[in-house]
């Protein structure tokens, strides 16, 4: 479990996070949403120490991770898997490579586990004979999933991810949403997942954080979304064409 308490962040005289608290759920897909400018992204990146929350603090399983030190705070961090939003693959180096990558640069492993463990995570992700190419040789859709190969290469007990069906089409995103899904339960992560787009919310949450305003107003689940009973949240989930013709049918 991740639980953030009281986080307070602000950039000159613009207050960006206030009063932040959430708890993230261990083998759940744990979605935040919110539009552009609502502090989201500014709360995930205070959440793994890429931003210095002003005041509050983070716990990863009880452990305080505001108050290490940057050398105390890597032993967490080894813990932590990232899918970025365009997938950052390396474009010089194979998909092996790249899923071996964290591996290189975190793990005791020699050569031949380094391997063995990258070939078994792209085999998760049923990319297994796709070892070989290179990323610009790969579908959007594939990149993402090797984008998830290598996040989960450390076997990592938290995984965040950033607008992960960002440019997919829609039967692509439901694979992707599908496997983040079937990844999180089979090694009980607590995933994070960071999105606006309110088909994969649907598909893939089982708790859902609305911020708006540098402030949560609303948690809960998809069930309780379509009647969540704030106006802000009705109003960012009724803006797609889908949830609206949801919504003539309720």
């Amino acid at each position: 479990m991740i639980e953030l308490h009281n986080l307070e962040k602000s950039f000159g005289d613009h207050h960006v996070l206030k009063d932040v608290s959430a708890n993230f759920e261990r083998g759940k897909v744990n979605f935040v949403i919110g539009r552009s400018g609502s502090g989201k992204s500014v709360m995930t990146k205070c959440t793994v120490g890429l931003i210095e929350p002003d005041s509050g603090f983070v716990l990863f399983d009880g452990r305080d991770f505001t108050s290490m030190s940057q050398k105390d705070r890597r032993g967490i961090r080894q813990e932590i898997g990232m899918l970025f939003q365009g997938s950052a693959l390396f474009d010089s180096m194979t998909v092996l490579k790249n899923v071996e990558f964290p591996l290189l640069m975190l793990s005791h492993m020699s050569e031949m586990e380094r391997r063995n463990r990258a070939m078994a995570c792209l085999e998760r992700v049923e990319l297994g004979d796709a070892s070989t190419r290179f990323p610009s040789e790969c579908s959007g859709g594939m990149q993402k999933r090797i984008g998830i190969a290598r996040a989960i290469a450390m076997n990592p007990k938290y995984l965040f991810c950033d607008e992960p069906n960002s440019g997919l089409d829609p039967q692509t995103a439901i694979v992707i949403d599908n496997l983040i899904s079937d990844i999180t339960s089979e090694y009980q992560i607590t995933t994070v997942v960071v999105s606006h787009d309110m088909n994969s919310v649907m598909e893939a949450s089982d708790t859902i954080h609305f911020v708006h305003q540098g402030s949560i107003c609303w948690h809960g689940n998809r069930e309780g979304l379509l009647d969540g009973g704030v106006r802000e949240l009705e109003d960012f989930v009724f803006a797609s064409d889908l949830m609206r013709k949801i919504r003539s049918t309720i």
